[in-house]
Formats: C-alpha cells, sequence, structure tokens
C-alpha cells in the first residue's frame, strides 16, 4: 500500500534520517518511537508529501488518499459543529454558498434583471452539486456525528462551546468523511483526558483504514499498535507486536548483537596478536600480511547502541515529615456556577504516591494549585503536616527560566555546590549532552525548556512534590528515567497526568475527582480500574433491580386494580 525505501533527510543543522526503510499494509497500526529529534514527525511530514526526502522515495499508488491529523487540530471556533464538518466537502461547499447567493438575488429581483440568466446558472449549480453527491453530505455527517459521540443537538452548537478533546474529535472526523486510504496521527492524546484517550483508542481499532501513529503514550501505543518502527541514530528497524513485545523483541536483538560482537572482537584481538607476532618473521611473514588483509575486509559489528535509560536520576534525599503530610476538610470551592469542590475530604500521609484523576475541567490543576498556596478555595481547610517541605511543578513552569543564561548557568548559578562534572552529568541524564549546555535558553526547544524547568525544580530538597503534567514534552526514556526516580523517592508525590503508563508505575494510591468529592482509592492504577469496573458492575445490577421493582410494583398496582373491580 505504501512503502518508504531508503530515506534521508538532512537539514542544515545535521542528518536526521540516514536509512529508513518500511511499509504499510492493509490492517497495520504502526507506532513510531525514537526518542526526541529522531524523526518521527518528519517521516509523517514526508509520507505526506509536506517535505521532500534528501534521498530515497515514497512507493504508493497514484490514487492513494493520505490524511494527516497534526498536533494542531484545524477547527474554526466560530462555526456549528455541523457546518465544520461540512468545510471537507470543499468543492460542494462553494456551491452551495453560490446557490444561496443566487436565491438572496432571486428575491430582489426587478423587472429589469435576467431572470433566466440566474436559473439557468443555479441549474448548472446543482447538476453540478448532484454529481459530487451533495444531498448525500449532509447524511454522511449527520451518521458520522454520533460515531464520534456527538448528539444530535451538538449539531448546531459552535465549535468553541467543546473542551480540547472534542474539537479533536472533529478534527478527527472531518479527516475520515474523506474516507483515506491512510490515516497519520502526531501524538493524538496531547492534552486529552483519560476518558477520551480511552474513546479515541476505541474508535481507532473499530475502523479499519491502515495508520501511523506518532506518540510517547506507551499505553497508548501497547494497546492500539500491531507493529513498532523504532528510529534510533537516523535508522529505522521494524518489530511486529505492540509496545511491549517491542521491548521484549529489542533486547533479545540487543543481546545477540552483543554476543556477536563479542565474539568478533575476541576473533579480532586473536588475529590481530598473530598478525603482530609473526609481522617481521621470516618464515611466516607471508601468512601475517594475508591475515592483516583478511581482516581489514571483514564487515566489522557493532557494539549495541546504549540505552539512555541506563542513566539514572535520583533526588535528593527527603527530609523528614510528620505522618500527615496534606489535610483537606469540607473544601468547598466554585467558579461561578460550576461547582468543582463540595464539602470534600482528604487525607495524604507521608510515602503516599498519589494520581488526582478526572476528566478535563473536574479542577485536578486548580487543588495542585490550592495545595501549595497559590490560590484561595471558597470554605474549608487545607493544612500541610509537620516540617513539610513542599515543590510544585506547573505545565508552564519552563515561562519562568530565565531566557538569557545556558542551560549550564541556569542549574550551576542555582546550584553553585555542584561541580562542573556532576553539573554536566545531571544535565546529560535530562538529555542535555555535547554543547547543548552552553546553548542559550531562548535558543532551546519547548520540550528542552520544560526539561529543564523540571530538572531545576526537581534539584530543590522537598518532601512533598506537587507535579502537573511533568510528562509533557518528555520522550520515553526520559518519561522512564522520571519514572525510576520517582520510585526510589522517600517523600510524598501528587501528579497530575493523563499518562497511563506513567500513573501505573508510580502511583500506589488514585484520587478521582468526581461529584465535587475526592474519592480515594487505596491501591495502583489497575486497582482503580477494577474498582469501577465493580462499581459500574453494581450500579446496574442495582438499575435493573429498580428496574424490576418497578414492574412488580406497576403488577401489584394493576392486580390490586382489577380487585377492585371484582
Amino acid at each position: 500500500m505504501l512503502r518508504l525505501e531508503h530515506i534521508q533527510k538532512i537539514y542544515p543543522t545535521g542528518v536526521v534520517l540516514k536509512d529508513v526503510t518500511w511499509e504499510v499494509k492493509p490492517g497495520d497500526r504502526i507506532g513510531l518511537v525514537g526518542v526526541n529529534g529522531a524523526g518521527k514527525s518528519t517521516q509523517l511530514r514526508i509520507i505526506a508529501g509536506e517535505i521532500e526526502p534528501t534521498a530515497g522515495q515514497v512507493v504508493k499508488p497514484s490514487d492513494c488518499h493520505i490524511a494527516y491529523l497534526t498536533q494542531e487540530f484545524e477547527v474554526e471556533p466560530g462555526r456549528s459543529v455541523k457546518s465544520e464538518f461540512w468545510q471537507v466537502f470543499t468543492e460542494a461547499c462553494q456551491i452551495q454558498a453560490e446557490l444561496a447567493e443566487i436565491h438572496q438575488q432571486m428575491e430582489k429581483l426587478t423587472p429589469d434583471d435576467d431572470f433566466d440568466k440566474l436559473l439557468k446558472r443555479m441549474d448548472k449549480l446543482q447538476r453540478k452539486f448532484e454529481a459530487l453527491n451533495g444531498y448525500e453530505l449532509d447524511s454522511r455527517i449527520d451518521k458520522i456525528l454520533p460515531e464520534l459521540g456527538f448528539s444530535a443537538t451538538d449539531a448546531d452548537r459552535q465549535v468553541k462551546e467543546f473542551s480540547g478533546g472534542w474539537q479533536m474529535r472533529m478534527s478527527l472526523g472531518k479527516i475520515m468523511l474523506q474516507e483515506p486510504d491512510v490515516l497519520l496521527l502526531d501524538e493524538p492524546t496531547n492534552h486529552l483526558d483519560l476518558e477520551t484517550i480511552e474513546w479515541l483508542e476505541g474508535y481507532l481499532k473499530g475502523i479499519k483504514v491502515p495508520m501511523v501513529i506518532v506518540s510517547h503514550d506507551r499505553e497508548f501505543l501497547d494497546r492500539l499498535c500491531t507493529q513498532i518502527v523504532e528510529t534510533e541514530r537516523g535508522v529505522s528497524q521494524t518489530y511486529l507486536g505492540n509496545y511491549s513485545t517491542y521491548l521484549t523483541q529489542k533486547e533479545e536483538t540487543k543481546a545477540a548483537q552483543q554476543s556477536a560482537f563479542d565474539r568478533q572482537q575476541k576473533y579480532l584481538d586473536k588475529q590481530q596478536v598473530f598478525v603482530e607476532k609473526f609481522r617481521a618473521s621470516a618464515t611466516r611473514s607471508t601468512q601475517a600480511k594475508s591475515r592483516e588483509k583478511l581482516l581489514d575486509k571483514v564487515e566489522k559489528i557493532d557494539a549495541p547502541v546504549s540505552n539512555v535509560k541506563t542513566l539514572r536520576f535520583r533526588f535528593p534525599p527527603a527530609p523528614r515529615s510528620g505522618r500527615v503530610v496534606v489535610e483537606i476538610s469540607d473544601l468547598t470551592h466554585a467558579y461561578g456556577e460550576n461547582i468543582l469542590f463540595l464539602g470534600a475530604d482528604l487525607l495524604i500521609e507521608k510515602g503516599d504516591r498519589i494520581a488526582f484523576v478526572g476528566p478535563n475541567g473536574a479542577g485536578k490543576s486548580t487543588l495542585l494549585r490550592m495545595i501549595i498556596g497559590h490560590e484561595p478555595h471558597n470554605e474549608g481547610e487545607i493544612k500541610l503536616g509537620h516540617n513539610v517541605l513542599p515543590g510544585y511543578f506547573e505545565q508552564n513552569q519552563a515561562e519562568a527560566l530565565d531566557l538569557h543564561k545556558t542551560v549550564y548557568a541556569t542549574i550551576h548559578d542555582d546550584f553553585p555546590k555542584m561541580t562542573n562534572e556532576e553539573v554536566r552529568t545531571i544535565l546529560g541524564t535530562f538529555l542535555f549532552s555535547g554543547d547543548t549546555v552552553f546553548k542559550e535558553v531562548v535558543a532551546t526547544s519547548g520540550g528542552e525548556k520544560a526539561r529543564l524547568a523540571l530538572l531545576k525544580m526537581l534539584l530543590n530538597p522537598m518532601n512533598l512534590m506537587l507535579l502537573d503534567e511533568p510528562t509533557n514534552h518528555l520522550d520515553i526514556p526520559a518519561k522512564e528515567m522520571l519514572e525510576e526516580a520517582l520510585q526510589a523517592y522517600e517523600g510524598t508525590v501528587i501528579i497530575v497526568s493523563h499518562d497511563r503508563y506513567f500513573i501505573s508505575q508510580v502511583a500506589t494510591k488514585i484520587v478521582e475527582l468526581r461529584d465535587g468529592e475526592l474519592r480515594m482509592y487505596d491501591g495502583d492504577y489497575a486497582y482503580y480500574l477494577s474498582k469501577l469496573d465493580e462499581e459500574k458492575r453494581e450500579a446496574e445490577y442495582k438499575k435493573q433491580q429498580a428496574a424490576l421493582e418497578a414492574k412488580r410494583a406497576a403488577k401489584r398496582a394493576k392486580d390490586k386494580e382489577k380487585r377492585k373491580k371484582k
């Protein structure tokens, strides 16, 4: 269906892709993985035809229709939902506008106007509209709206009334109306809440269009993908299966490559010893020279690329705190008529690693700001325990960095007791290496600024860590490093994250924000999901029992009425 053959891409700043070869077949759901800067989005843009490769080619049928869902959802806030979907059909939309204009002209006709000319123009446009199956397009939109979760009444509402997650659904729906042959998705789960991510997984599983996905959401890749294509140092490697299978296969491949490398090195060393020993020998110099020429022709096996995950970061020791770290009592807070909390209670104890979960707008980030004291609350009490030293990482933390300092100075100036080697090592752990440490912050990417801000905050001694979406802009190796550091941390952690894999690796308790309450689940994310299933089953059982009881009551009333008549 589509194949990348020996793709290279060279920018003035350096080589991004050296030799990328992989293919998309019917039914494939391919995940592109690799560190930030490995060229994942570049590959999507090459497939979409937005940029040309320096060398190599994309082989595909001439009529192959490729649709590309970028990180920026392309919707117009001022349109109605239905009108937004209509924008997909550009030519039909234009004809509709022209027909509407003709109808307006007809209403204002005077005896001097050329009525026949307008009539002929309208007839021509209507026939063209019919040729485009224009009268079927409305029903196609009506059909896809409920598939995307929209109700019939949503069709006339304005786009701006919907959250980013619902706008993503609109963008995806517009793409699916184009009936693509291949679907490209660039970080589709960014900024979506857990409920919307799970909906997206189900929707993508249910469609038959082959797709290529760039995502740092490991759970998303695990549940959805049938293949993983990794790009490492500009070269691609394909692994069959989902993300977990890829990790297993990669370790096996790496072990096999290391074994082959070690065997070859042993052989080469042995041959080199022979060459050195007999190079000047009168009787065996010819044999030595022959072996030396042979060694020059041997195709060398490269040692496996060392994994970034081998780097380790550990937080400074957490100062001792009391058993109770945060106590929330009878918390009530609202923005106008939007009630976030209504008499909510929560007790957070020393050593807890808690994830706040709930839909966007439920108040997760607001609650973090209240705990740290950055935002007041209407009623109730939020108290920090004895000797609690909090540290807070907010989503826009990077905006507080001094843009004119270098990356190195940003850390060194705040922590002058650290040696040059210690600063370079810790920066390397957060993926700043080589000359990048001497770049000014203003010249770094958004992801680099976020990592630098996170590192700067995490180096301060604290025993309560409040992290709001800490994995935004982090690639998978960096996430794994942060997970390991949090697992080893002896202080208390509260996180807000939409990354389910990150939550499952870090959190030992889950607090769900629901109906104004803070509901504690005393277990990890898997335990939380199992309890949700249990609650749903119980609610369904109670609903069925109530319906059954209502039916019985109606029957009793009917029987009673019959007895009265007798």
